[in-house]
């Protein structure tokens, strides 16, 4: 009778890993590095093909997520949220030689009149109604200007009304989403398909801080063979729901503004 060697080799499982540049750095992903390390929130209901987009969107736009480029977010069971972190817009418009600056600003109600503010300063007794941004290019003879109103673009909470981050920073996310759309139709050749979370309007979120640069060098671990164990998740407590445990996390939104 045949006897089963339960001591057999079993076979490697081939990790599935993509390479490619971005702003001259070689920027290696795996479906399992993501998951662990690149996903705020539920990571543990992230799908295969939400993982497989979001590193794909990664490659073919050039963003580094270990830079905090770019974001994936999910919660509960609505679909990821694939983001992309202030930072990318800036330096990708800096890099571009036909970049010539840019204007941006809020517009708010003072008294009956309608004021445009360079800036984010909001006066006691305004309302603030909407935010704009102008891009200038040096191989164009018109500029890039947009306008945007805050009601369409507010983040809110189930109830209605302001998330954390709007409520806080009102004309800087109002501006944000003027300057990102102005900058997207000024250049669509470098932004195309690049959106930022403030666009969205969505609901409020957590996020968590980005992994330590410890944690990032542990994650290269899973590309080595022989070493097949899981990699450890980074000690930071999970997401809860809206203010629990303040001090550990952070508002989504807030990862891109704070420098």
């Amino acid at each position: 009778m045949a006897v089963n060697n339960s001591l057999a080799k079993k076979p490697v499982q081939k990790v599935e890993v993509t390479k490619y540049m971005a702003n001259g750095m070689e920027v290696t992903l795996t479906p399992g590095t993501v998951k662990n390390y690149l996903v705020s929130g539920d990571k543990e209901r992230v799908s295969d093909q939400e993982v497989a987009m979001f590193i794909n969107l990664c490659r073919f736009t050039g963003l580094n997520p270990w830079l905090r480029e770019a974001y994936c977010i999910k919660y509960g069971n609505e679909p990821a949220t694939l983001v992309v972190g202030k930072d990318a817009y800036f330096k990708r418009a800096e890099s571009n030689e036909n970049y010539d600056g840019m204007e941006a600003g809020i517009i708010v109600m003072s008294g009956n009149e309608v004021v445009y503010r360079t800036g984010t300063l909001k006066l006691p007794g305004e309302e603030l109604v909407g935010g704009y941004a102008e891009v200038y290019r040096k191989d164009r003879s018109h500029t890039y200007r947009i306008e945007v109103s805050f009601d369409e673009y507010a983040g809110r909470k189930k109830d209605g009304s302001l998330n954390s981050q709007w409520s806080k920073k009102p004309a800087t996310m109002i501006r944000k989403v003027a300057l990102v759309q102005a900058l997207r139709e000024a250049f669509p050749e470098s932004f195309s398909g690049m959106y930022s979370e403030e666009e969205g309007g969505g609901s409020e979120a957590s996020f968590l801080a980005p992994p330590a640069p410890a944690e990032a060098d542990a994650a290269v671990s899973e590309l080595q063979p022989q070493r097949p164990a899981q990699i450890q998740e980074p000690v930071t407590p999970p997401p809860t729901q809206q203010g629990g445990q303040a001090g550990v996390q952070m508002d989504m939104a807030s990862a891109f503004f704070n420098d």
